[in-house]
């Protein structure tokens, strides 16, 4: 199966993950993000308090699908007001 879904790291999700970008295969939005942060405990930690957009929207229903050829963002809480 290929790995259609790029999942963009920003800020200290980037820092975390240690690099930018990782393609994965579809799945849910929870499933994806179980499956990179699996082996990360600080990964996992930081995607705790992150928002996420799938294909530029915000997205709060965990379960949701995510389709080949979709981006994820990974976006962690920024500073200021």
């Amino acid at each position: 199966m290929a790995m259609d879904i790029e999942v963009r790291y920003f800020a200290a999700a980037r820092a975390a993950a240690g690099v930018s970008v990782e393609r994965v295969d579809p799945d849910s939005l929870s499933a994806i993000l179980k499956h990179i942060s699996a082996n990360n405990a600080q990964l996992a930690h930081v995607i705790d308090q992150c928002s996420f957009l799938v294909d530029s929207v915000a997205v709060h229903d965990m379960d949701m699908a995510i389709n080949a050829g979709s981006f994820i963002d990974v976006l962690p809480r920024f500073a200021g007001g």
